[in-house]
């Protein structure tokens, strides 16, 4: 019966430890992917003089996420793109060339990192300068 309790006990505490781990380990896998589109999107604006219009242009739409979601990507020389761009806490946009990010393990997100969606999403910002969590940001 001891050796049950010290069991359970043994496991409680290593569960959440692992749990964290893979999560580092997801939103890690994240930032080395989103790092990989946007050096191709950039050799893509190099060569064309022009952002993709979408990531099936560079042939990396069917990228995925650790969490199974596409990665979200906006040109924000398009029309209207501006009202749909990542904002810091100040609602400005957090890049000028354009935005690629993941939404993380909830699958939400919302324009202002700092809504409860955001939180947890995975973002490119300052035009490139900052690949992390939003709440790092």
């Amino acid at each position: 019966m001891i050796a049950t309790v010290l069991v359970a006990v043994l496991l409680a505490v290593a569960i959440p430890s692992y749990q964290r781990y893979r999560d580092r380990v997801r939103v890690a896998q994240a930032t080395k992917d989103i790092t990989v589109i946007a050096t191709a999107i950039a050799q893509y604006e190099l060569d064309a003089r022009a952002y993709p219009g979408s990531l099936a242009d560079i042939g990396m739409d069917n990228q995925r996420d650790p969490w199974g979601n596409p990665y979200r990507y906006l040109n924000m020389q398009d029309r209207g793109a501006r009202g749909l761009a990542r904002k810091d806490h100040a609602l400005v946009p957090i890049n000028t060339d354009f935005d690629l990010y993941s939404m993380g393990a909830d699958g939400g997100t919302a324009p202002p990192l700092t809504a409860r969606q955001s939180r947890d999403d995975i973002v490119r910002a300052n035009n490139g300068a900052f690949v992390g969590l939003a709440s790092d940001y």
